[in-house]
């Protein structure tokens, strides 16, 4: 089986009976919807999007870097991982920790998690929280975008990055937030 195929399986298989915030719809469509991202954007590469389709399997499951590497092998894990929060620590710092992470990330993390924030802020639209709690995703996934915008843009492999930040912009003007790379 492909590497592509067996991630997404794997993925599934990890994810099966989670549901999104709005209480309906399969976890799995999350993480078909970050690939749909990656792919839309011209990435090609089967690890990057293996990592997209596992991207949350170590925040949401049982599965940890060992599994993945033994699954996946190196490059994947490592991906993953990069964009896993460490549970291990008290949430203060598991934050700061995950910030630090995030800077120090590979330039395909931050697409990952680029196209993360884009599924995670389109599908607010459907959860069921209130709107206080709405805005503080909302401004979570503003700041992670802060952290890792200025590596994006630089890159002329895919060019539609910008397009899908300006998406992203639409979606936090409704939440009266500033948006991320105005001057683009």
């Amino acid at each position: 089986m492909d590497l592509l195929k067996n991630g997404e399986l794997f993925a599934k298989k990890k994810h099966s009976g989670m549901m999104i915030k709005d209480s309906t719809t399969p976890y799995s469509k999350h993480l078909e919807d970050v690939v749909n991202r990656l792919k839309s954007l011209g990435v090609i590469d089967e690890g990057i999007l293996c990592a997209g389709w596992l991207h949350d399997v170590i925040d949401n499951t049982d599965t940890d870097f060992d599994d993945l590497f033994e699954q996946f092998g190196s490059r994947i894990s490592v991906l993953v991982s990069s964009l896993s929060k460490d549970s291990s620590l008290p949430r203060k710092q598991q934050e700061a920790v995950y910030v630090k992470q995030l800077k120090e990330s590979s330039f395909d993390s931050k697409l990952i998690l680029l196209c993360d924030i884009s599924a995670n802020l389109s599908d607010l639209k459907n959860h069921e929280s209130s709107k206080s709690k709405k805005l503080r995703i909302v401004r979570q996934k503003r700041h992670y975008l802060t952290i890792i915008k200025n590596d994006l843009v630089c890159d002329n492999n895919y060019p539609k990055i910008i397009h899908l930040i300006h998406t992203i912009n639409d979606i936090l003007k409704r939440f009266g937030q500033r948006p991320v790379l105005s001057q683009i």
